[in-house]
């Protein structure tokens, strides 16, 4: 099984791909990324990305709804982003994180592929 550097490597080869990182959920920081520049600091995403889900986890349980998260999309004008909680045991608490030039990405494509890239990993 695939590490986490092999892992967000896959994820950069996904079309489209801007950067990728493994976050904490708790602490949200990043455990590892790639890709990103100067202008797309990953570490300030994975971050923010974490209180996305942390609100989005309060409205669930504020309805009552008992169902897992499978993934969270952000869509821009010019890209997507893809938040994807870990469902194994060794990944509770952690998310793959991915952001997609929209004019390259299949974002159908995409999260089939972050879906595979999770069932593969192991950490």
């Amino acid at each position: 099984m695939p590490d986490m550097d092999v892992a967000l490597k896959d994820a950069m080869q996904v079309d489209g791909a801007i950067g990728a990182a493994l976050v904490d959920r708790g602490s949200g920081m990043a455990l590892g990324v790639a890709g990103g520049d100067k202008d797309f600091d990953l570490s300030v995403a994975a971050a923010v990305n974490t209180e996305v889900i942390r609100a989005k986890l309060r409205t669930m349980e504020m309805l009552g709804l008992r169902e897992t998260i499978e993934d969270i999309l952000v869509t821009l004008d010019s890209q997507y982003h893809l938040i994807r909680p870990l469902t194994g045991r060794s990944g509770q608490g952690l998310f793959l994180y991915l952001a997609l030039n929209k004019d390259r990405a299949n974002l159908a494509l995409a999260r089939h592929q972050l879906k595979r890239i999770e069932g593969n990993l192991d950490i």
